[in-house]
């Protein structure tokens, strides 16, 4: 995978991302829109990990950490590039972000019903916590 470049999104990225996740994300999120992603990238400019490959995104990952917790988000692979380590690339350049801003653990969301998610969060050394559950609230009304 010597040809797989891993960077920061900009701005300028925003739009090709959204796309990206029609095709290759497992579900959608309330925040999947120009207006959520833009704040990301304006608070947190190196949370969203772009995987490319010929100036192509092929992968992506949201490395949040609020200070205190390191949050995983949003691991997708195109599904023509599945299978080839970008996944498990994406999983490992977070982890560097991760401890290089002091962080200790990650935790990622994984939807219950994503297999194929669940097969490559254990072969980049993740479990699932029985103990916990996720508590959610729209605050969009």
């Amino acid at each position: 995978m010597d040809d797989l470049r891993i960077r920061a999104a900009a701005p300028a990225d925003l739009d090709a991302v959204l796309a990206f996740w029609k095709t290759a994300a497992e579900g959608t999120s309330i925040t999947d829109d120009r207006e959520g992603i833009e704040g990301l990238v304006a608070r947190d400019p190196g949370a969203l990990m772009l995987g490319e490959r010929g100036g192509a995104v092929v992968g992506t990952v949201i490395a949040g950490f609020d200070g205190w917790r390191c949050h995983l988000y949003r691991l997708a692979v195109h599904p023509d590039q599945r299978r080839l380590g970008i996944g498990r690339a994406l999983i490992a350049a977070a982890e560097e972000r991760f401890v290089r801003l002091g962080g200790r653990r990650g935790d990622a969301m994984v939807l219950d019903r994503n297999e194929r998610a669940h097969h490559a969060w254990r072969a980049a050394g993740y479990a699932p916590q029985g103990q916990w559950t996720r508590w959610v609230k729209r605050l969009d009304g």
